[in-house]
Order: C-alpha cells, then structure tokens, then sequence
C-alpha cells in the first residue's frame, strides 16, 4: 500500500477547512474544556473524576468531529470520488484522522490543565492517550460511514458519546447489573485503571493489561472500519 504524504497532507488540509467553517461541530471542542473548569472548581477526589472530562472530550471531540467531517464528505457526495481517487485507502484514512488526532492532542492537553490533574507518569499517560486517540478516531470514521449527512452522523455517534466515556462510573455497577460486566474493559475505564495504578506502587503488569486493551480495542476497531469502507467502494 503506497502512502503519499502530498495526498495525506490534501486531505488534511481540506479537514481543517470543512471543520473551521462548521461552527456546529467546532464548538463541540469547547465542551470538555467546561466541564474540566467546572470540575477543577467544585474539587476532585478521585482520579476517574479527572478522567471524565477527559473520556468525554474523547467522544464529544474525538470521535463526534470524526464523524461528522465523514458524514459532511458523504453529504456533499465528495467522499465517493475520494474512493475512487489515486489516493491510497492508506492515504485517505491517514489524512482523515491526523487533523482530529492533532486537535484531540491539544484539546486533551487543554482539559488536563483545566481539570487540574497532575500525571504521575506522563510518559505512560501520553502513550495511553494517543491510543485512546486512535480508538475513538476509528469510532467516528465507522459511525460516519453509515451516516449520509452530519445530521444523521450526529444521531448514530449519540450510543458512543453515552456510553464510553462512563465505563469507569458503571463498572462498579457490574456486581448487581451482571451485563455492566464488560464496561470494566472499555478504553475509558482502563485508562482510569493505569492512572490509578501509576499513583502508587505498580507492576508491569498494572501497566501492560490496559496499555493491550487499548491496542486491542483500536485494531478491531479499524479493521472493521476498513472493512466497512472497502464495502462501501463496491456498494
């Protein structure tokens, strides 16, 4: 599979385009950063309350922006000729998540300032992030490929924006709830899992088990997403 970073760097510029000039989507950017103030300001007790605003920032930016600029080029009827271009499905899918990957790094950033949580292993909680990045960002692409307008995108993200952010909180609720069970493994309740492990002594193991489910999650989730994409070129 050839990668073109001329056609990589089109596409993205083009994301940055569609995503400036759409202010219904834009400021959804603006919501974990609410939520991170309000937090920081009526005090944090535990590290799954940092995590929240964070975990929603993942799914309200990561994964909705994702797929409303899928849903958008769909609409427009401009994602087809895409397909068809001599861009890559290497190219097309690299260019259309590096501009949310990048925005996300920044609006992660931003959120763990305002909430006001200090990592005590940033290295480790970077990692984590990216990955998480990774994930939610295949999320928004598959859930955009079924969308045929942002409208429509918005309402098939709405199941990912309720649930994945709040794995932390229901797992707790697994031991009367038995069908919460697997909510203990989704991105968000594992990152909520490292942060508390690196607060105190930890083994490898702390660290591997939700650094692998992470990796786990966001493979299945592209391939999938590829597979769902290659369909819709023949559709």
């Amino acid at each position: 599979m050839n990668i073109s970073m001329t056609r990589i760097q089109a596409i993205f510029m083009k994301d940055y385009k569609e995503f400036s000039r759409n202010y219904a989507v834009s400021l959804m950017i603006f919501v974990p950063f609410v939520l991170a103030f309000f937090y920081n300001k009526t005090g944090i007790s535990s590290i799954s309350e940092y995590f929240l605003p964070i975990n929603i920032g993942f799914s309200m930016v990561t994964a909705y922006v994702q797929c409303c600029l899928i849903a958008e080029e769909k609409e427009k009827n401009t994602l087809r000729n895409l397909m068809l271009s001599p861009a890559s499905l290497g190219d097309i899918l690299i260019g259309k998540s590096l501009f949310v990957f990048i925005m996300t790094m920044i609006v992660v950033g931003i959120t763990i300032f305002l909430v006001g949580y200090n990592p005590a292993n940033i290295f480790i909680i970077a990692i984590a992030l990216m990955l998480s990045s990774v994930f939610y960002i295949a999320l928004g692409t598959l859930c955009g490929l079924f969308a045929k307008s942002i409208m429509e995108g918005s309402i098939i993200i709405l199941p990912v924006i309720l649930i994945f952010p709040l794995g932390s909180y229901a797992s707790p609720l697994s031991t009367v709830y038995p069908a919460l069970k697997f909510m203990e493994w989704l991105p968000s309740s594992q990152l909520v899992l490292l942060a508390e492990a690196l607060e105190g002594s930890y083994s490898a193991t702390d660290v591997i088990i939700p650094i692998v489910t992470i990796i786990v999650w966001s493979i299945f989730a592209w391939i999938i997403t590829a597979f769902i994409y290659k369909k819709r070129m023949v559709d």
